[in-house]
């Protein structure tokens, strides 16, 4: 900006749009922490997870490009914002169902510890999904308050009013957004800091959850695109090695550090 003069106009935007973004990051992080209660660190785990992340996504675009047609290519497209929209809903039922499965087949002494622990997460999920109710809440508020600008404000004082009649409404809104932005990566990962209540829970989730989004994207837009023999096996490639990497990050949990179904 000290080289573009034109530009100087956008300092005073920028620092507002930091320090919303820095409030709303420092929020994030404080409901869900990178290191949730509970939760073990396994670099092996993880490196392991990001080496099969990035090769689904290769493999992938590879059979769009390949065997993909433009109907293929906007499917996928459309499949992607679909999973963007729906996936933290979709996540909340599944833990719910998982938690629900576990807390059953748990012994009565660990089911008091587990019941004490969910508060916590269910607290955390409800700021998530609050946050997700007031986006178009927001929106449509500050919508109607720039409605509200009287067309006679003109000059300085008409260029001040707008500036401030526009922070105020979209302030809050564009808060929520850095907000969603922050906390989606630990809150999906972490399944809304469930590790607390066991530490299996965000493994046993994300299983639950491909599987779900597998069906849903079969149902909606079929197999991928190439011959049948290799579309079935990118349809069942993505949710079996995501469950067989969860069993195995579960069976280390037991084997390093004494974690049991039952507690």
């Amino acid at each position: 900006m000290l080289v573009l003069p034109c530009l100087w106009w956008l300092t005073v935007p920028l620092l507002a749009g930091y320090q919303l973004a820095r409030t709303a990051r420092r929020m994030a992080r404080r409901v869900f922490p990178v290191r949730p209660e509970g939760h073990v660190e396994d670099p092996e785990v993880f490196r392991v997870q990001r080496v099969r992340a990035w090769a689904a996504l290769v493999i992938s675009v590879g059979l769009l490009t390949v065997f993909g047609s433009r109907k293929d290519v906007a499917e996928a497209q459309k499949q992607v914002l679909e999973r963007v929209l729906f996936a933290p809903w979709l996540a909340l039922l599944s833990a719910a169902v998982v938690v629900a499965l576990l807390f059953w087949a748990a012994r009565p002494g660990a089911r008091r510890t587990m019941r004490t622990q969910l508060w916590p997460a269910g607290r955390s999920a409800l700021w998530y999904f609050g946050a997700w109710t007031l986006v178009p809440l927001l929106f449509i508020a500050a919508g109607k308050g720039m409605g509200l600008l009287p067309s006679s404000a003109n000059g300085l004082f008409g260029l001040l009013l707008r500036a401030s009649v526009m922070f105020v409404c979209w302030a809050p809104f564009w808060w929520v957004i850095f907000f969603l932005c922050f906390a989606s990566g630990p809150a999906l990962r972490h399944a809304f800091n469930l590790s607390a209540v066991h530490a299996a829970l965000p493994a046993l989730v994300t299983s639950a959850l491909v599987w779900v989004f597998a069906f849903l994207g079969l149902s909606s837009g079929g197999l991928p695109p190439g011959p049948v023999p290799l579309a079935v096996c990118a349809f069942l490639g993505g949710p079996v090695s995501v469950t067989a990497l969860a069993w195995w990050e579960i069976h280390r949990l037991r084997r390093r550090h004494g974690v049991r179904w039952r507690g």
